[in-house]
């Protein structure tokens, strides 16, 4: 099978990693269409899936975008549509990865008659969205997608409750490989030390630096928490969320927490950096469409307290594999990461336990084998 993937972002988030795991499989006949350059090109190219970069002229329509915004985008849109559609008419499929991508793709696919499938990585609410913005997806999905795989329940629920059609939307959750995120003592020993914190409780956060995420929420519950109890910050701003980081900082400053709260900014070993941890916090604002981050620290047998909306509900049940908070509540997250101070031995076993499930939930291979069945039934489909 020959597909062509679309993508709109030049960097790699939890979508674009996604992406990569599902397109390796394809990678001697697929190719990954991206609308803006940068390091996920990069990316690409290390894992051996082969890329192009369709424009480096940025896409000036946004995730709260007015009608009027729209419309001035469509010249821009033109030379993109046309690239596409001539490169799709040498594929079996267009697989769109984002909501950009969706557009392009839906016009690419109604010119090369080329079945479209499109992966929902958000929650489609006006928490995320402007209503012109979900207006546009839902009809572009019902009017020209054979498929929406959707990464959550609560996806596809925010999706069909906006106007899409449930008939064709399946709900696959994210695939990891489990051997990735195994980790040596020696390592963990090391990380510890380098980072200062020998002898501390640390609480980690692993997510881009923005308000919907939260990590304001974190940095007041550690100013509630015992003294050993410390904090590391990993991810930056990436869409100008510049101002944030700025108040984050400051936050930091007026609670006195210098010594407790480390800001990492990117990096690039994620799974060591959270077997470091005793505890990872997912403090998002705002429902979450899945919780990329929650799985990973499972996997790394670690116990994570993440707030009770979205797709995350989906991940964690409360006191089994993991432990669930109301959203935007620092003193309750405070005494729940001082339960788990206190009660190191059943926390531990928490972790074990998200480790076991998370490994045989979410393994890569059966991820990919339900992805490959679906995209296998739109091509026969749309071939008769």
């Amino acid at each position: 099978m020959k597909i062509l993937f679309l993508d709109q972002s030049g960097q790699p988030g939890g979508a674009e990693l996604c992406l990569i795991d599902i397109a390796k499989p394809y990678q001697q006949t697929c190719l990954v269409g991206l609308f803006a350059d940068g390091s996920f090109r990069t990316l690409l190219e290390e894992n051996h899936i082969p890329v192009r970069v369709f424009t480096t002229q940025p896409i000036s329509v946004h995730k709260e975008s007015s009608l009027v915004q729209g419309l001035a985008s469509i010249q821009q849109l033109v030379p993109l549509i046309a690239k596409v559609t001539r490169t799709a008419s040498k594929y079996d499929l267009i697989y769109a990865n984002t909501q950009k991508a969706l557009i392009v793709g839906a016009v690419a696919s109604f010119l090369s008659r080329r079945p479209l499938v499109y992966h929902l990585h958000d929650i489609l609410s006006p928490e995320h969205f402007s209503h012109i913005n979900r207006r546009i997806a839902v009809t572009a999905a019902n009017r020209f997608a054979s498929l929406v795989i959707a990464n959550s329940q609560a996806s596809k629920v925010a999706f069909v409750q906006a106007g899409g059609r449930a008939d064709i939307t399946k709900v696959v959750y994210n695939g990891f490989h489990p051997a990735k995120y195994q980790t040596e003592e020696s390592v963990v020993t090391e990380i510890r030390e380098q980072l200062g914190m020998n002898g501390k409780f640390i609480v980690g956060h692993f997510s881009r630096l923005a308000p919907w995420k939260g990590q304001h929420v974190l940095i007041e519950a550690i100013a509630q928490c015992p003294p050993q109890v410390t904090g590391i910050l990993v991810g930056d701003a990436l869409f100008g969320e510049q101002e944030y980081v700025q108040k984050l900082h400051q936050l930091v400053t007026a609670l006195h927490l210098e010594n407790r709260v480390k800001f990492l900014g990117f990096r690039a070993d994620i799974p060591q950096l959270m077997a470091a941890c005793d505890l990872i916090a997912h403090t998002s604002t705002s429902p979450e469409p899945f919780g990329r981050v929650i799985v990973e620290a499972m996997l790394c047998g670690k116990p994570v307290v993440a707030a009770s909306s979205g797709g995350v509900v989906e991940l964690v049940e409360h006191g089994i594999n993991g432990f669930l908070v109301t959203p935007g509540q620092p003193q309750q997250l405070a005494q729940l990461i001082a339960t788990c101070l206190q009660d190191s031995d059943a926390t531990t076993k928490i972790g074990d336990r998200a480790r076991i499930t998370a490994s045989q939930r979410f393994d890569i291979a059966n991820i990919n084998q339900q992805i490959a069945q679906l995209l296998q039934a739109v091509v026969h489909s749309t071939a008769r």
